[in-house]
């Protein structure tokens, strides 16, 4: 499932190409007929993300919340304006003429990941083949996204604007020069203001909005509270919004944290502690555009850990394998009805 720093990126993707324009909207699926033809044609006039949340504010009134679950997927093709905060990369899942409008943004491979953002080099570095999170197309990895990349390798630039569908679009935005398209998202509807307060209230904070002392304190509040184990507190998105599976592995690891610990047991230093590495990580993430949770790698190990997952991570997905810092293997369980990897040596 996309994790915060994804659904943030997309929305300053939303920002810098379809806020001030009055995208056409469409439903090539048909599933969202009815929502399309309400937003069709209005002025989008803002574009945020609250966890694994994103809302788009059109005028009059009208908003369009997604939530990608696990399928879900955003795929950008056009002159697609890249944000400047943001760092892209070389990657063989790119689509149209992404790239020609805004490689500022680029990756130097001399950066290290703590410091990412300015990205002063101009040459771009290749994520791995499973395209974690690119610019133009962010969210779940499909086998559509790799069926499009075979086509730009043999077809380069787009052949003509906008492209035709490709797969289920439940949603397409399309203005001059931007079309974004919409698959397999878990929630897709247009809201009232009321409403979308109603499900902003019903979320943890988010660092990525507001990294401010009373944010912290709401989120050691409700944490605080919770006899349920830390591993399962931290996956809570009225907790802390936005934490998936694979930051939650890597947040308790860094943290040296046994996941089966009640958070109402941790102490509040603790507890601030982990709001403070979520805000790094995530800022991180929305960064460079995947969850590297290996502070301080520099040069070829950069490189590396942007290419290779398990060179980006501590414990996820590495069970059986030894611990990088201690030598224990990393285990694999089921918690909370997903996959939790963690390190017994480390994290006693």
């Amino acid at each position: 499932m996309p994790e915060g720093h994804s659904v943030h990126r997309i929305a300053r993707q939303f920002a810098v190409n379809f806020v001030g324009t009055a995208p056409a909207v469409t439903s090539p699926q048909g599933r969202f007929a009815q929502g399309a033809a309400i937003l069709n044609g209005r002025e989008m006039t803002d574009a945020r993300a609250v966890g694994k949340q994103m809302f788009l504010e059109f005028t009059g009134d009208h908003w369009l919340r997604v939530h990608l679950g696990i399928y879900g997927a955003w795929d950008f093709a056009g002159d697609v304006q890249v944000d400047p905060s943001i760092q892209i990369h070389a990657t063989k899942f790119g689509r149209g003429r992404l790239g020609q409008t805004g490689m500022a943004g680029a990756v130097d491979a001399a950066t290290p990941v703590a410091d990412a953002g300015a990205g002063s080099g101009s040459d771009a570095v290749a994520v791995d083949e499973e395209a974690e999170d690119s610019v133009t197309s962010i969210g779940a990895p499909r086998r559509a996204r790799v069926r499009m990349a075979e086509q730009d390798r043999s077809g380069g630039l787009l052949e003509s604007f906008p492209p035709d569908p490709v797969g289920q679009v439940r949603v397409r935005l399309l203005n001059d020069t931007v079309c974004a398209d919409l698959r397999g998202p878990t929630a897709c509807e247009v809201l009232t203001p009321g409403e979308v307060d109603a499900v902003i209230q019903r979320l943890g904070p988010d660092p990525a909005n507001a990294n401010t002392e009373a944010e912290r304190q709401r989120f050691v509040e409700r944490a605080a509270k919770k006899k349920t184990p830390i591993g399962l507190v931290l996956m809570d998105q009225s907790v802390v919004a936005g934490i998936g599976n694979v930051y939650r592995a890597e947040m308790l690891f860094r943290a040296e944290l046994n996941p089966h610990t009640p958070a109402n047991q941790l102490s509040e230093t603790v507890l601030e502690e982990m709001w403070d590495d979520w805000a790094h990580l995530l800022e991180t993430g929305i960064t460079v555009g995947q969850m590297v949770t290996i502070d301080g790698l520099t040069g070829d190990d950069y490189v590396r850990a942007l290419q290779e997952r398990d060179e980006r991570h501590w414990v996820y997905k590495l069970e059986g394998t030894p611990c990088k810092r201690c030598g224990t293997n990393i285990v694999l369980e089921e918690f909370g009805a997903r996959k939790l990897y963690w390190c017994p040596g480390c994290q006693t």
